[in-house]
């Protein structure tokens, strides 16, 4: 059995990433939405996710941008997010257990509502955008 600690590298982060999208790439439902829109550029894709939640989760400043926009006009809803969380907690369960394990997925969290919500409100209002 392994013992597990907290978030506390940028080693640490890499697993989580490359774990966590492991697991996306083989899901039913979430590889297909992932796989169209990434296609071959799945490194530049885990090196972004590295450097945001190094920048989240370690205070370390290294993700530059604004993580909404690429996903506002993605085919997705409520059930992509509720799927995406689930593989994003068995995640963090698996190889992590601490205050920075809680706050990765307390924030997961709060970005698939907020995504959730403003991706819909979207899908509802085509004339309308808010980024």
């Amino acid at each position: 059995m392994t013992t597990l600690h907290d978030i506390s590298s940028i080693d640490d982060i890499k697993k989580m990433v490359d774990s966590f999208y492991g697991k996306v790439r083989q899901d039913d439902l979430l590889a297909p939405i992932f796989d169209g829109v990434i296609g071959d550029k799945w490194p530049i894709h885990l090196e972004k996710m590295y450097r945001f939640w190094q920048t989240i989760l370690l205070s370390d400043h290294t993700y530059y941008g604004s993580p909404f926009p690429p996903h506002a006009k993605l085919p997705i809803n409520k059930n992509h997010f509720e799927r995406w969380l689930q593989l994003f907690y068995a995640t963090i369960d698996t190889y992590f257990e601490g205050e920075k394990a809680d706050e990765a997925k307390w924030r997961a969290q709060k970005m698939a509502e907020m995504f959730s919500f403003k991706i819909a409100y979207i899908q509802n209002n085509p004339s309308k955008t808010i980024l």
